[in-house]
């Protein structure tokens, strides 16, 4: 996909004094060595304001979501021409998460890649449904502390839908959203997350993920929740500040860690709850490579980033199906989450994900998430495990 530097690049803010820094991560090779790379960054561009933003816009958003998720009618679902489903949720989460971000910023340019357009939304059949997200989204804005004045039109809710339109890529800022990661999980009643994440000249710079679904205690095999324990977790990131987690209550924030665990046998694994997502096993076979004896952990949505970036798992494993593309709101927040809380994630080689290509992931084979300790080894069982499975198609 070719991106245009000369295209309607977003402003950024004149920067007096502007300094340069160098930012490093560890990633890892084929033949698990690490390897540090570096990249400029501009120490200046603190992120704090569009990092506040961020958090209030998904705030806003699981709001809406929880409501509809307690009250989910038949007719609130639809389904888009690749066959997954859609709910009124995703919309008008979509057009909340952009109304507060231009609100927010009604000075710069906006540029929003996201999941959802409004195409099913404009034809006469889904009128209905229109009327029906945009009293969604008016309701949820009349009971919120900063933007209870609004009051958006149908017209008003199609355009912030298709603000979400952008190509991304490597030039100027781009906001990054999936308005629900996992929707599966959320019809059923399980995991999903609000995703959304900051791009800067191609660099995920910061990252929030809100998981209405997500116990405040962990979800690790030896601490099974209850129905008894409270569930919200808002998680936030930013380039070189770490990892936070707090209630979306809004009450005070934890900083996490991922695991410590340097033995695999003592890890615990993530992976997609649908098999129709991943892998499963194959998965099952790098697991047994490493010597984890604990069952995975399968739960939807990016909400396994947010849980392994405060530990409750070591390992997370994805590996799509043949044809499948990687989109970069399926994974930027849940990156930087991760990244800033010392995991590291990376493609089925080593390689890190790189966002500044436009709407996709280009990946070798999946995508792996770790602590540093543990990636080695996993590098390398996944990379025999791949070898096996391509001698056995033969």
């Amino acid at each position: 996909m070719a991106i245009h530097c000369l295209r309607a690049v977003p402003k950024i803010p004149h920067l007096s004094n502007p300094k340069i820094t160098v930012s490093h991560s560890l990633f890892f090779s084929s033949n698990s060595k690490p390897k540090r790379v570096f990249s400029p960054i501009r120490a200046s561009m603190s992120y704090e304001k569009e990092l506040a933003a961020a958090k209030k816009a998904a705030s806003v958003a699981a709001r809406l979501c929880q409501k509809v998720q307690q009250a989910l009618l038949q007719s609130d679902v639809h389904s888009k021409s690749d066959k997954s489903p859609v709910t009124v949720a995703d919309y008008g989460s979509q057009a909340l998460v952009s109304f507060v971000l231009e609100r927010e910023f009604p000075s710069e340019s906006f540029s929003l890649v996201a999941e959802e357009d409004s195409g099913d939304l404009r034809i006469d059949s889904g009128r209905e449904t229109l009327e029906r997200i945009t009293t969604l989204v008016n309701d949820t804005l009349a009971n919120s502390d900063s933007y209870n004045d609004a009051n958006l039109t149908t017209k008003d809710v199609l355009r912030a839908i298709d603000n979400g339109k952008s190509e991304g890529g490597s030039c100027g800022r781009h906001w990054v959203l999936d308005p629900i990661d996992g929707t599966k999980g959320f019809l059923r009643g399980g995991q999903y997350a609000i995703a959304l994440a900051l791009l800067d000249e191609g660099k995920v710079v910061l990252g929030v993920l809100a998981c209405p679904n997500l116990p405040l205690a962990s979800i690790s095999g030896e601490n099974q929740h209850t129905s008894h324990d409270k569930i919200g977790c808002l998680f936030f990131a930013k380039l070189g500040a770490g990892t936070f987690m707090q209630p979306l209550d809004g009450s005070s924030p934890l900083k996490v860690h991922v695991s410590a665990t340097e033995n695999p046998e003592d890890a615990s694994l993530f992976e997609s709850y649908e098999a129709a997502h991943s892998l499963h096993g194959l998965s099952s076979t790098i697991a047994k490579k490493l010597g984890v004896k604990a069952p995975p952990v399968r739960i939807d949505s990016q909400a396994k980033y947010g849980a392994l970036s405060r530990g409750d798992g070591a390992i997370y494993l994805r590996f799509p199906h043949k044809g499948y593309r990687e989109k970069i709101w399926d994974h930027a927040a849940g990156c930087i989450v991760v990244t800033e809380a010392g995991g590291v994630v990376t493609d089925a080689v080593g390689n890190p994900l790189d966002f500044s290509k436009g709407r996709y992931l280009d990946l070798e084979g999946g995508i792996i998430v770790a602590n540093q300790k543990l990636m080695p080894s996993l590098l390398k069982a996944v990379k025999e495990s791949l070898e096996e499975e391509r001698a056995s198609s033969l």
